[in-house]
């Protein structure tokens, strides 16, 4: 099993930057893909970006391409969510998960979830 602790979440002006971060127990945490989802109020809980287990892999939604980034360190057990330029619109709670798949890309996909952690963007 592999638990997580998502941090780093809070408010940020639009135009800024914030970085997530998302630890993980476990020995096993290099055999994991790990994605980071977001649900903002009366919304469906969404893709943001996903990383294979080497880090030589990353996926990411449309909405956040080219803005945001995700990598991991496997000595550490951590994956990281670099949010530059964040809008209104990316204002959520964010999730990271891992999942022993190659990576996903959908909620149902994961296998293992943290708790979430809020980021509010200002305009």
């Amino acid at each position: 099993q592999v638990q997580l602790v998502a941090s780093g979440g809070g408010l940020v002006q639009a135009g800024g930057s914030l970085r997530l971060s998302c630890a993980a127990s476990g020995r096993t945490f290099s055999t994991y893909a790990m994605g980071w989802f977001r649900q903002a109020p009366g919304k469906e809980r969404e893709f943001v970006a996903a990383i294979n287990w080497s880090g030589g892999y990353t996926y990411y939604a449309d909405s956040v391409k080219s803005r945001f980034t995700i990598s991991r360190d496997n000595a550490k057990n951590t994956v990281a969510l670099q949010m530059n330029s964040p809008k209104p619109g990316d204002t959520a709670v964010y999730y990271c998960a891992a999942t022993r798949k190659q990576y996903g890309l959908g909620v149902s996909q994961y296998d293992y979830w943290g708790q979430g952690t809020q980021v509010t963007v200002s305009s």
